[in-house]
């Protein structure tokens, strides 16, 4: 990415001509590199305070170098293959006609302006875009006909948080409405679904604080996902267990709830992918299905929703999953990042008897969202 500013900077002066649009291309371009730099070196050398730039700040930085890199390269390549048609006309003794000066010195003018205020307008609006959707979220409401549902359980509601991502583009006053909101549907259960923290263990106070700020009638319950361990992955589960939230780490749990048994399984985050995730998966599954209750209804709890698969060959009724952001970046609900990257990325999934709700999850590691907004799920459960 440092390569390809220093390209576009070198490309720019060229194409800018005059001082004051050179200017401009260079101050834009120095904030670029000097931004990604401090990303950098928060993130993977952990110099304090370069971990925690502005959200305005780490946001114009990640998008100018996910768009704005991506739209200038092709021109970059076509400027380029102009410049060598050139120099090779140049080399075979072949003369350029020479356009008026009058006009020469408008299409500069022009050019230059362009190449330096575009970049910097474009990165501009994209981060003011951005800032406005990282402090909202939606509540996507599901009522599901479960089949065999105990009648005690018809009726039972379920706020299902997933992907808050505590840190860089999640804190401050969109924690609190996280809260807020959730607390105001007066679910049964709360139950979340993996990524609490962004990646940063120095964040995990904040986390824990907002799931024990979370209320329903009957508890809540959480699993890990994968940006929990990027830091530190055992310090993470030992944190949030000594914090004494039920925590389910390839685990079961049973509750009463109505006076009748829930049982509750979690899967544990899994690296890699492909066939071997999902084998390791099913044989996690088929280990808690040797806890089972039969008297108890079943929910699991896993972040990454391939696991439905294994899930519905068990015959659980009912699977809550995350981690896809709904796919973050979506032409419309079929196409996109979602249905590239996963089987599931969004909404309900049915097979045979079990039904699995995906999450677009409620935080953001990300800074913009297109056609995956973000959100709380709420659940009302009813027998079919």
């Amino acid at each position: 990415m440092i390569a390809l500013d220093v390209a576009w900077w070198i490309a720019g002066v060229r194409m800018a001509k005059r001082r004051k649009w050179q200017a401009v291309v260079s101050l834009f371009m120095a904030a670029q590199i000097l931004g990604l730099l401090a990303i950098i070196g928060g993130r993977w050398l952990r110099i304090d305070g370069l971990g925690h730039l502005s959200k305005a700040i780490f946001a114009a930085v990640i998008l100018w170098h996910f768009f704005g890199l991506t739209v200038l390269l092709p021109i970059g390549i076509v400027r380029g293959c102009v410049w060598l048609v050139r120099q090779v006309g140049r080399l075979t003794g072949a003369r350029q006609p020479t356009p008026p000066a009058e006009e020469t010195l408008t299409r500069r003018e022009f050019v230059g302006a362009t190449v330096a205020l575009a970049p910097p307008l474009f990165n501009l609006s994209l981060t003011s875009i951005a800032l406005a959707q990282l402090n909202n979220f939606r509540v996507r409401r599901f009522t599901l006909a479960v089949p065999n549902l105990p009648r005690d359980l018809d009726g039972l509601t379920i706020a299902h948080v997933s992907d808050i991502h505590v840190g860089r583009l999640t804190s401050g006053r969109v924690l609190r409405k996280m809260v807020e909101v959730t607390n105001n549907l007066r679910c049964d259960l709360v139950l979340l679904t993996g990524d609490l923290i962004n990646d940063a263990l120095s964040d995990l106070a904040e986390g824990i604080a907002l799931v024990k700020a979370l209320e329903s009638r009957y508890g809540q319950w959480m699993i890990e996902g994968n940006h929990d361990l990027i830091e530190n992955g055992a310090e993470f589960e030992r944190r949030v267990q000594d914090a004494g939230i039920p925590f389910l780490l390839n685990e079961a749990a049973v509750t009463q709830v109505r006076g009748q048994p829930v049982q509750f399984f979690g899967l544990r985050w899994r690296r890699g992918g492909g066939a071997q995730r999902d084998e390791v998966t099913a044989g996690w599954i088929a280990e808690l299905m040797r806890q089972r209750q039969p008297e108890a209804f079943p929910i699991l709890l896993a972040h990454h929703p391939h696991a439905f698969d294994a899930a519905a060959a068990a015959g659980l009724p009912l699977i809550l999953a995350g981690h896809t952001h709904g796919g973050q970046l979506m032409l419309d609900q079929q196409v996109g990042f979602g249905p590239v990257f996963f089987r599931y990325w969004s909404g309900l999934y049915t097979r045979g008897n079990s039904q699995m709700i995906v999450s677009n999850g409620v935080g953001n590691w990300f800074p913009i969202r297109i056609n995956a907004p973000a959100e709380i799920v709420h659940l009302t459960l009813r027998r079919a």
